[in-house]
């Protein structure tokens, strides 16, 4: 059976179980999962309103809902729904993580280190909120902070392309010249594509 069947079949079981038990809103959520592997938004989208609708604390519902808005460009709707999710329960790491991920596509530094910084302390193994905190640090100036996070992020990951990338930029605006080469080499060959003008500015310094 190919994926695309198996996914077919799930779909099939989780209209069944709807069927059969249409206040559940789990089975809705698992529908809506279905779903959004065949990229149908909009059924799904009804699914998961379906979903709250009978479990309102259901955060991974809300999650996804601000997924499928990040998927149609409406930022604000997906902070939106994050915030519902982290309303539903404080304590959901993905929810924060994508609520600083907004706030840092909208350029609003503060909020976005607040939300990541509670992303990273409900999880401290999420890289993606780790990777981008380390950014938001750098952004607001807090090279040190931005250089500890990214080390943790190495921690985790010692081959994150990303990571390296970014320790770079933040090692060679603290000065830490040899430091700023060695993870721009490490993200080089990794297969990064790393900036001509930050591999540039490197060996100027490094002379």
């Amino acid at each position: 059976m190919t994926i695309a069947e198996n996914v077919h079949e799930f779909i099939e079981q989780q209209r069944r179980a709807v069927a059969q038990n249409p206040e559940c809103g789990n089975s809705h959520y698992n529908l809506a999962i279905g779903l959004l592997g065949l990229k149908r938004y909009e059924e799904a989208e009804r699914e998961l309103l379906e979903a709250i609708e009978n479990s309102p604390t259901l955060a991974e519902a809300y999650v996804q809902l601000g997924g499928i808005s990040l998927q149609r460009g409406d930022l604000d709707g997906c902070l939106g729904w994050n915030k519902k999710a982290v309303h539903a329960r404080a304590g959901f790491s993905e929810g924060w993580g994508n609520i600083g991920f907004v706030h840092m596509q909208q350029g609003n530094l503060e909020e976005a280190i607040y939300a990541l910084e509670k992303a990273t302390r409900w999880n401290p193994k999420f890289v993606q909120a780790l990777t981008t905190l380390a950014n938001a640090y750098l952004a607001n100036g807090e090279v040190e902070e931005s250089i500890n996070t990214g080390l943790k992020v190495l921690d985790l990951e010692p081959d994150f392309a990303v990571a390296h990338n970014n320790l770079a930029v933040a090692y060679l605006e603290s000065g830490q010249y040899a430091d700023a080469d060695r993870h721009c080499t490490k993200a080089l060959a990794l297969g990064y594509d790393v900036l001509p003008e930050l591999q540039d500015e490197i060996r100027k310094h490094l002379g």
